[in-house]
């Protein structure tokens, strides 16, 4: 998988089309959820995109510190359902890790599903505080110091 990175008014009309279509697809539809997606956060994030030959296979967002929460965040961390299996979650956050400590962001949060502890714990995030509902799906706020 190859990744770009890009801001928002890098990215090309049917790039940005493919992002929101993914991101719909397993938020919104696989996951049952009705939520606002389109959260107007995407013009501040930093994107990393999964290209799997030409398309998207794995997408995240970064913010800044202080843009979403005190600290940098990553979020909507999702794969396509159609390549799934090949390890591209933990590809695309590595690739968000590296541009978090390319910018020399000292701790990353993120608020996880907690189905996906596991998957979070073994990139090295600790679990803080109370588990909580957001949007109708278990979550937990998890914290990466970067080394």
């Amino acid at each position: 998988m190859k990744t770009v990175i890009k801001s928002f008014n890098e990215f090309s009309i049917e790039e940005l089309y493919a992002v929101l279509r993914l991101r719909s697809e397993v938020f919104v539809v696989e996951q049952d959820c009705v939520y606002q997606d389109i959260d107007d956060k995407d013009q501040k994030a930093i994107h990393i995109l999964g290209y799997e030959k030409e398309h998207i296979a794995a997408y995240t967002r970064i913010f800044k510190p202080g843009d979403y929460f005190e600290q940098a965040s990553i979020g909507r961390v999702v794969v396509s359902p159609s390549q799934r299996g090949k390890s591209f979650g933990k590809d695309i956050m590595l690739a968000s890790l590296a541009y978090a400590k390319a910018e020399n962001f000292p701790s990353v949060k993120i608020s996880a599903q907690c189905y996906l502890d596991k998957f979070y714990t073994d990139l090295g995030f600790i679990s803080t505080g109370e588990k909580y509902l957001e949007d109708g799906i278990p979550h937990q706020a998890m914290v990466l110091v970067i080394k």
